[in-house]
């Protein structure tokens, strides 16, 4: 006799399954989420979310409070720097140009007190001079050294750092110096360049008791 076969719910296929059944998911996901809402909106619910927001919102603004305060205490501390290193660079100005002005009247060598007098004119003209006046109290001095050449960029090629171990900030002011000489009036010079240059070549002269 030809038996009918029964559905074993335990052999379906994966495309059998009631969890893709729309009517099954309805029924019972429907149920859920509206049980989920009724219990975010009740008065007990909303009372826990308000807290927890109040403190969120609490913690926030304490670290807005915290990291504004600290970026104030940052600025204040940069300014009291940038106010002192201010003071130290105007001090250290002042007492370097108050160097300079006594070495006016009491250097040994006339010409750097020439140099000097150029340096602390008023017209940019004279700060040139100033270069190319000390550019050739260093050829000079150069000479005293022994050193041979026909100019002072042929003497600076014949030493080196034993022979004359200010070689490299020779080079950097005749440098400055030629381009003086050769670009004139297109080159511009402030004063406190010009104050920079000349300190340098004071730096030599004063290795050699020059000046």
């Amino acid at each position: 006799m030809y038996t009918v076969p029964q559905n074993n719910p335990n052999t379906g296929t994966f495309l059998d399954s009631r969890y893709l059944d729309p009517g099954y998911l309805f029924n019972h996901l429907f149920p859920f989420f509206r049980d989920l809402w009724f219990f975010i909106s009740s008065d007990n619910a909303i009372a826990v979310e308000k807290t927890i927001l109040v403190f969120f919102a609490i913690f926030f603004i304490a670290i807005i409070c915290y990291t504004f305060v600290r970026l104030l205490e940052i600025r204040k501390k940069e300014h009291a720097h940038l106010h002192h290193e201010i003071h130290e660079y105007a001090h250290n100005k002042a007492e370097y140009e108050k160097h300079l002005h006594e070495e006016v009247g009491g250097s040994k060598n006339e010409r750097w007190g020439k140099t000097l007098n150029y340096l602390f004119s008023q017209h940019g003209s004279d700060w040139k001079l100033a270069i190319i006046e000390a550019d050739s109290m260093l050829e000079e001095l150069l000479d005293q050294l022994g050193f041979k050449g026909d100019n002072l960029g042929d003497k600076l090629k014949s030493s080196n750092q034993e022979t004359f171990p200010q070689l490299t900030t020779a080079w950097e002011v005749h440098t400055i110096r030629n381009r003086i000489a050769h670009e004139g009036l297109a080159f511009e010079l402030s004063q406190h360049e010009a104050k920079r240059v000349i300190a340098l070549y004071e730096q030599i002269f004063h290795s050699y008791g020059y000046i």
